[in-house]
C-alpha cells in the first residue's frame, strides 16, 4: 500500500537560500529525471512529480497538440524546459508552448498542482510568460499576464488558443481519468 501511495503522491521540498544554492542544487539534480526545481525571493522548491501529476500534465499536453495540429497552427512544445531569468527566479512548468516560433521564454506555461507550494504566478510574471494556466482539483484556471498583473480568463487569449473550447478541454481532461482513448475521441469529434 505505501508503494501505491508513493507512485501516486508528490514529493516536495521546500528550503530557503540564495541563487548561488539554487544553481548547485540544480547541478546535483540533472541526473535525476523528472525533478522540477523553482527559485524565487529566496525559496527553493524541489518536486519531485507523483504518477497522477504526470498523467494529467501528459493529459493536458496530448490534448492540447491534438487541437494545435488539428487547426494547423504553428507552435513548439517545450515541455518542462527550464525558464529563467539569471539571478532572480527559476521555474519548470508541466507543460509549456511557444507559438508561432522558438523563444526563450513560452507564451503558455501549464502548472497541473497535487501539493500548493509557494507563488507560482508570482514566479511566471517575474518571467514575463504571457499566459499560465493551472490544473488543480479537477479545475483548469486560466490566466494572463496584462500590465505587470495575472488576471484570470474564461478563454485563451493567445493566437489561436481562442478558439480552444475550455469546457470541452475540462470535460476531456477529467473523462481521461478513467477513458483516456475515450477522452481524446471525444475532444477531436469537439474541435
Amino acid at each position: 500500500m505505501s508503494q501505491l501511495l508513493q507512485k501516486s503522491t508528490d514529493q516536495r521540498i521546500v528550503i530557503q537560500g540564495t541563487w548561488e544554492k539554487f544553481k548547485l542544487i540544480q547541478q546535483g539534480f540533472e541526473e535525476t529525471p523528472g525533478a522540477k526545481l523553482s527559485y524565487y525571493q529566496g525559496t527553493i522548491e524541489i518536486l519531485m512529480p507523483g504518477e497522477d501529476h504526470e498523467f494529467f500534465a501528459h493529459v493536458i499536453g496530448y490534448l492540447l497538440t491534438t487541437f494545435f495540429l488539428r487547426k494547423k497552427l504553428s507552435f513548439k512544445p517545450t515541455g518542462a524546459k527550464t525558464q529563467e531569468q539569471e539571478g532572480q527566479v527559476s521555474a519548470q512548468a508541466d507543460q509549456s508552448y511557444c507559438i508561432d516560433g522558438s523563444k526563450p521564454i513560452p507564451d503558455l506555461s501549464i502548472e497541473v498542482v497535487f501539493s500548493s507550494g509557494g507563488n507560482k504566478l508570482a514566479r511566471y510574471r517575474a518571467l514575463g510568460v504571457p499566459e499560465v494556466w493551472f490544473w488543480e482539483d479537477g479545475v483548469l484556471t486560466l490566466y494572463h499576464l496584462r500590465d505587470n498583473d495575472y488576471e484570470p480568463i474564461e478563454r485563451s487569449e493567445l493566437p489561436g488558443l481562442e478558439e480552444l473550447d475550455i469546457d470541452l478541454l475540462k470535460r476531456c481532461i477529467l473523462m481521461a481519468e478513467t477513458d483516456f482513448a475515450g477522452a481524446v475521441q471525444t475532444f477531436q469529434q469537439g474541435i
